[in-house]
């Protein structure tokens, strides 16, 4: 079987169909006509059975028949339509010259004993031809036809071949039907297959399309509501998706350069500057070269942030985070505040921090936190407050800035996409979501909101407890 099953599978798909159409119309074609066949015969032997049994030979052709036998009388001629002839008990058989002899068996000699009513059975005569055969007693007792005395049966016999040659025309006929219904239905299966599997081709077409030209603004035509409907819905979402998620690279790649060169070059015109000092020998005053420093440290600074930020982005989400341990949420959070408040010195922040302790990674958390921090800093106009409280597990910072667009809130922790409002600000883009995956990966939930007023308010719930555990 695996030979066949291995070249059924190496055809098209709509030839399998048609074959596998046409077998199932073959298959019940040839059962029905099997049954057909299977009910006509049983209904015609029944039918001669019941003529062979309801015909009885006239008594006088009985005679006369008996007493030829006995060299009484001359030869009678045959009875119209069967054969007759005559059994004894003894196994004896008289019949008219002109009809072929039947076979006598044990039932027949057992009917003329009258130990039997009478018997029903096939046989041949001695040109092999097959009869239909019933016998039924003529005498009991007493006398036979003519005066004498003996047990006789009446054997009448009718040829098979009155059932068997209509049955062999309808076998054809059958053969004949069913073969027309089989071309005929895999012609149509092919047909059907054909015309169901054109939304399959047409996928095909594009997918192929799609992987030679890289061109994922190819969209399938939906039509209905069925499997292949979703399949080309299915389809167009990924190939959207696909689009949109290229989109967003190309624009990572494009704001990651920009960010990547602002500090590159003022790193390459420190360094030149301090080069040049120490290759001229002219001494760059001390306030000026601490300056100097300061600037290069926090381009470098800047810099590790970015590229930590890419790296943080390119793991993927399955990737396993550090370990877990029991951190307290609100300790994290003034730590995360100090940065804030040196890159924001203008500002007041103001906290309301309680108790509330978590298991989470101690780096990553504080990192998801000061990004948090860090947005609210940037969007926060000059002098402005920044409000954060810690409470029940809930971390909120609610700055005073513009706000964000309420279009724009399903899409602010996308991998990849920055608010065109906020790409003339420093920044990649990458920090909420990289916020996203370690919040929730610490079993936590982040949101932002549009605060009462003006501003945005974000939110992070992390499981925990006012308390740290007793084994801590």
């Amino acid at each position: 079987m695996t030979g066949p099953l291995r070249r059924l599978r190496a055809l098209p798909l709509r030839s399998r169909l048609a074959l596998l159409v046409a077998t199932a119309v073959a298959v019940a074609v040839a059962a029905v006509a099997a049954s057909c066949w299977v009910v006509t015969r049983a209904q015609l032997n029944q039918q001669m059975d019941n003529s062979l049994r309801h015909s009885k030979v006239d008594t006088k052709y009985l005679t006369n028949l008996y007493a030829y036998c006995r060299g009484t009388a001359v030869p009678p001629s045959s009875f119209t339509g069967y054969t007759v002839q005559l059994v004894d008990s003894q196994g004896t058989v008289c019949i008219a010259p002109d009809a072929p002899p039947l076979s006598v068996s044990t039932a027949d000699i057992a009917v003329a004993a009258g130990d039997r009513p009478d018997a029903l059975h096939s046989a041949k005569t001695e040109a092999g031809t097959r009869m239909r055969v019933y016998t039924y007693p003529l005498l009991r007792t007493g006398s036979a036809p003519g005066g004498t005395s003996g047990n006789i049966a009446v054997s009448i016999a009718r040829p098979s071949s009155e059932v068997n040659k209509p049955l062999s025309t309808l076998a054809w006929v059958l053969m004949v039907v069913s073969g027309v219904g089989v071309v005929g239905a895999g012609a149509a299966g092919l047909w059907v297959a054909r015309t169901g599997l054109r939304p399959v081709d047409e996928l095909t077409e594009a997918v192929e399309h799609v992987a030679r030209t890289e061109d994922l603004t190819v969209r399938i035509p939906v039509e209905g509501e069925d499997e292949i409907a979703r399949l080309s819905r299915s389809f167009n979402s990924m190939t959207a998706s696909l689009a949109s998620s290229r989109d967003r690279q190309a624009q990572l790649i494009a704001d990651a350069g920009h960010e990547l060169r602002t500090p590159l070059t003022s790193l390459r015109t420190n360094i030149e500057l301090l080069a040049r000092s120490d290759d001229t020998g002219r001494a760059i005053p001390p306030d000026d070269r601490k300056a100097l420093m300061k600037s290069v440290k926090a381009q470098m600074t800047e810099l590790a942030s970015l590229i930590g930020d890419l790296q943080e982005l390119a793991r993927p989400d399955a990737a396993n985070p550090g370990p877990l341990q029991v951190v307290g949420l609100h300790d994290i959070a003034n730590t995360a505040l100090e940065r804030a408040r040196l890159r924001g010195p203008e500002l007041t922040i103001r906290a309301d921090l309680t108790s509330w302790y978590v298991r989470a990674e101690p780096a990553a958390l504080e990192r998801a936190v000061v990004n948090v921090l860090d947005n609210a800093v940037k969007f926060s106009p000059p002098h402005g407050t920044i409000e954060v409280a810690l409470r029940n597990g809930e971390l909120t910072v609610r700055d005073h800035g513009p706000g964000i667009p309420a279009e724009e809130l399903p899409h602010v922790f996308e991998r990849f996409w920055r608010s065109p409002s906020a790409r003339q600000l420093p920044g990649s883009g990458l920090g909420l979501s990289i916020v996203a995956r370690t919040i929730q990966q610490s079993g936590g939930t982040i949101t932002l909101r549009p605060a009462e007023g003006d501003g945005t308010v974000a939110s992070i719930r992390l499981p925990g407890a006012p308390q740290p555990p007793p084994d801590l």
